[in-house]
């Protein structure tokens, strides 16, 4: 009487025997090792591998799309709340706190910047004269802010945000010399600038964005006190970093996926590389 050949083990548990097997590898798997296929069993290591294989859902600037959260547009809020409160503390109002050091530290004028105070030009894109510009700054970065950093991915959303910070800057430094300013709204109308090309991209209408962005403009120029050249100027820096990372790379016709995205940092370089250089000869003029 011939004796019957020993079961086969689980690869991945040898001390089971198994009569299965992986319908793509035909290596033996034990119950626990199998998943259903459309046809037939897979084993996990080759799920794993098939998974591996597959590139990832990507957007239209590149960014991964699997389970993105908006986490620099949040870190952006806590951020600039944070500031709020310790010049609130400093002043000892909530309302007026304006009058605290660090607010006369940071806020922009042109002619101490000139005299070489240059951290004025980023502090002041985190400085809010009272609860209700905040409120305003901080509910249009959250609302816009989310869908711009899901479609450019985070470093490219933070460029472009710091990039829109310098436009509005630049545009202070050479239009409103004699002025004193401070907000995140230069850098929020850049993401205005941004989420506007990022619909044309995407060939959807992009007339609310255009008409928002109108009625601010229209507000800007009507209400005094309001800073227009650092709206405008980080509107104009925000829109052509967005236009250089989502449309660039198409009309210089990049053959792939790594010289696209070359070709929109360098772009968003080189409109940071401009505001700085309006800045600096902004502030040598001044000196």
């Amino acid at each position: 009487m011939t004796a019957q050949p020993p079961a086969p083990s689980c690869v991945r548990h040898p001390t089971r025997p198994t009569g299965l097997a992986c319908t793509r590898c035909g290596r033996p798997a034990c119950p626990e090792c199998l998943r259903p296929a459309a046809v037939g069993q897979h084993c996990v290591d080759c799920l794993r591998q098939e998974q591996r294989d597959v590139p990832p859902v990507r957007t239209v600037a590149g960014a991964p799309v699997a389970r993105a959260q908006p986490y620099v547009t949040y870190a952006l809020i806590v951020i600039n709340v944070a500031v709020f409160a310790i010049t609130a503390a400093q002043a000892q109002s909530v309302v007026d706190n304006q009058a605290a050091a660090l607010f006369g530290r940071w806020q922009l004028v042109p002619p101490y910047v000139a005299d070489g105070e240059w951290w004025r030009v980023i502090g002041s894109g985190f400085l809010h004269f009272g609860p209700i510009h905040l409120l305003l700054n901080m509910f249009a970065l959250y609302v816009i802010g989310r869908d711009t950093e899901l479609v450019l991915g985070r470093l490219r959303y933070l460029a472009v945000y710091m990039v829109s910070m310098l436009g509005g800057a630049a545009g202070v430094m050479v239009f409103s010399q004699n002025s004193a300013t401070a907000g995140a709204s230069g850098a929020v109308y850049g993401l205005f600038g941004a989420i506007t090309v990022i619909l044309i991209r995407l060939r959807q209408n992009p007339n609310q964005m255009l008409i928002l962005i109108g009625i601010n403009v229209f507000i800007s120029f009507s209400l005094p006190g309001i800073s227009l050249w650092g709206h405008l100027g980080g509107l104009a820096a925000g829109t052509l970093a967005t236009l250089g990372i989502l449309f660039l790379p198409t009309w210089l016709r990049a053959k792939s996926q790594e010289t696209a995205r070359l070709i929109g940092w360098i772009s968003v370089g080189v409109v940071a590389l401009a505001s700085c250089a309006v800045i600096g000869a902004t502030a040598m003029s001044l000196a």
